[in-house]
């Protein structure tokens, strides 16, 4: 089989690209722009109104995406003084996933961490997260499985300036969004990142 040499750059071009770290597929795209905010601290707000969240809506809520290579990106999330939750959208057998890392202030991993799923819907600002079979049985230990129908979603917006999370489920709805616009003070080091 002959190749134009017309077509050997559109060829070459995916393998040099993947050669240097960069994706070309739409998860690596928003996580290349996700990396662009690295070190950024972000001030956000709950956008749902369910009564379940009423506790959150009184703190300062602060996301920091605090951590970030060709392959995975850390974002701390700090409620008040609260500072054991951290969102890791990562790469695991080469799908994007989205992990909740919850500690104590002690560093110690909660009962309940690392749970989460692989991107299922993915869109230029927005991908979707279902609960994994290693979440549910998470979640099944803990006694929580009305968890095991969780979506999670990341979403980052650039034209509107805004990066948001969210959670659904049957009868549970939690949205946060933050105005990427403008930085605020870089918060403290999340628990067990010492």
């Amino acid at each position: 089989m002959r190749i134009s040499l017309k077509l050997l750059p559109i060829l070459i071009l995916p393998l040099l690209l993947w050669s240097c770290g960069i994706s070309t597929t739409a998860d690596g795209a928003f996580l290349s722009q996700l990396r662009e905010y690295c070190g950024e601290a972000y001030r956000g707000e709950i956008v749902t109104t369910d009564s379940a969240d009423d506790g959150w809506r009184q703190e300062r809520i602060v996301m920091h995406v605090r951590d970030c290579t060709d392959d995975e990106v850390k974002i701390a999330l700090h409620v008040g003084e609260d500072r054991s939750r951290t969102w890791i959208l990562r790469y695991e057998n080469e799908q994007l996933a989205l992990r909740h890392d919850h500690r104590h202030k002690d560093g110690q991993p909660d009962a309940v961490t690392y749970y989460g799923g692989f991107a299922k819907t993915i869109t230029p600002t927005r991908i979707t997260f279902p609960a994994d079979q290693s979440t549910k049985d998470i979640f099944d230990r803990a006694d929580i499985s009305v968890s095991n129908a969780n979506i999670w979603a990341v979403g980052l917006d650039r034209s509107n300036k805004s990066f948001t999370y969210e959670m659904t489920r049957p009868n549970r709805n939690f949205r946060i969004e933050f105005d990427i616009s403008k930085a605020v003070e870089t918060p403290p080091v999340p628990w067990g990142w010492e």
